[in-house]
């Protein structure tokens, strides 16, 4: 194991000397198919902290990076069929499968913000074991992933190496915060468009 940690350790330093393309490359691996030591995350704080006023274009790479790779996971996870859900417990896919149900996008969208441990990759493969639409899951991804690179790459311009130790401590509450903001918009869009069939209805 500790080779594997050795060797994944000198793959993402090899990846970060080509900036924003080993970035992309790196949000894509992570996504896709092996977990990398810190992550896309680690690396948008680094580069952007090295380089503020690029920090936007490592914001659209990493997220690019990260949608791919989650969109290639999700087809994985379409083949595989149930067998791609049976390293998580019964409860885990059942709550997850009944958030996607009732929830939709917003329920992937949430999960792309939410920092770890909370566990985006199963709401990823549950997405393609049950066949969630591939454009509106993308595009969930997208969104949420954008949001929370661009969330850290602010903190890395503002507050240069001090931004990940900050993000460790508050993000949580961040992305929690986020979470709140957009169930609520997403509550108030659908009671005004109730409102307005109703009328309609009635009128």
């Amino acid at each position: 194991m500790k080779k594997i940690a050795r060797f994944l350790n000198e793959v993402v330093t090899w990846l970060v000397s080509f900036g924003a393309f080993g970035l992309f490359a790196i949000a894509l691996l992570d996504s896709a198919f092996v977990p990398l030591p810190g992550g896309a995350d680690a690396v948008m704080i680094l580069l952007s902290t090295a380089n503020p006023s690029r920090m936007v274009f490592y914001a659209v790479a990493a997220t690019l990076g990260s949608t791919i790779g989650c969109v290639i996971l999700y087809y994985i996870s379409q083949k595989a069929g149930s067998r791609a859900l049976s390293r998580f417990s019964d409860e885990k896919q059942r709550r997850v499968r009944s958030l996607i149900e009732r929830y939709d996008v917003l329920a992937v969208l949430v999960a792309s913000v939410l920092p770890p441990p909370f566990p985006f990759k199963l709401f990823v493969v549950s997405a393609g074991v049950f066949r969630f639409n591939v454009v509106r899951f993308a595009i969930a991804v997208a969104v949420g992933r954008f949001f929370r690179f661009i969330v850290e790459g602010l903190f890395a311009v503002y507050f240069g190496e001090q931004a990940g130790a900050m993000l460790a401590r508050n993000y949580p509450f961040i992305g929690l915060g986020v979470a709140v903001m957009l169930i609520g918009f997403f509550v108030v869009k659908n009671l005004l468009k109730s409102k307005k069939e109703g009328g309609t209805i009635r009128g």
